[in-house]
């Protein structure tokens, strides 16, 4: 039971930090590699092979998380939760990255794990995806900010809109952009 570990959401100024934990199925599946390298409908495929085949979870740490305790120990947290949804033991967990939770069971952090191993891969992918959708819910519930787009992430729309709009109770007040905008 290898469990392989990504996130999503670290740097963007507004929602959760999303991660996912996936044990790969018998025989793996094939064109799996860092989220970030696939176009949005390779991802979209392959998230739907590995929820149908493989063992996998989410773990989600809110914005009031992320204030509370930074956005470090946040992804901690959400990589934690996503391998205790799991409801398994692991042999041993690799995570992306240069920094682990501490956990009871064998684990080892690999910058650039997921370009490196699939069951990492995998997870980067669930982790993006399930991020991606909640953005694009909450660009509904707040429109004006172009979540569906920039995802959160400080692109010249999203700093433009927030200097006009002033932030919600979804943008990240510990983040230097955010908290600036409160100044004013």
């Amino acid at each position: 039971m290898i469990v392989g570990v990504d996130e999503a959401g670290r740097g963007p100024l507004a929602g959760p930090v999303v991660a996912a934990a996936v044990v790969l199925c018998e025989g793996g599946i094939d064109g799996l590699d860092d989220s970030k390298k696939l176009s949005a409908k390779k991802r979209e495929q392959l998230e739907a092979q590995i929820k149908a085949s493989c063992r996998w979870a989410i773990g989600v740490a809110d914005v009031g998380e992320i204030d509370s305790i930074n956005i470090l120990q946040a992804t901690m947290l959400a990589m934690t939760r996503a391998v205790d949804a799991l409801a398994i033991e692991p042999v041993q967990v690799l995570v992306d990255g240069n920094r682990l939770p501490k956990w009871r069971y064998p684990a080892q952090a690999v910058i650039g794990g997921d370009a490196i191993h699939p069951c990492i891969s995998a997870a980067s992918i669930i982790a993006k995806e399930h991020r991606d959708r909640l953005m694009r819910s909450y660009d509904a519930m707040h429109p004006g900010y172009g979540w569906a787009s920039n995802k959160g992430y400080g692109s010249a729309g999203h700093l433009s809109a927030l200097r006009r709009l002033g932030p919600t109770p979804l943008h990240r007040r510990s983040f230097a952009p955010v908290a600036q905008m409160e100044l004013l």
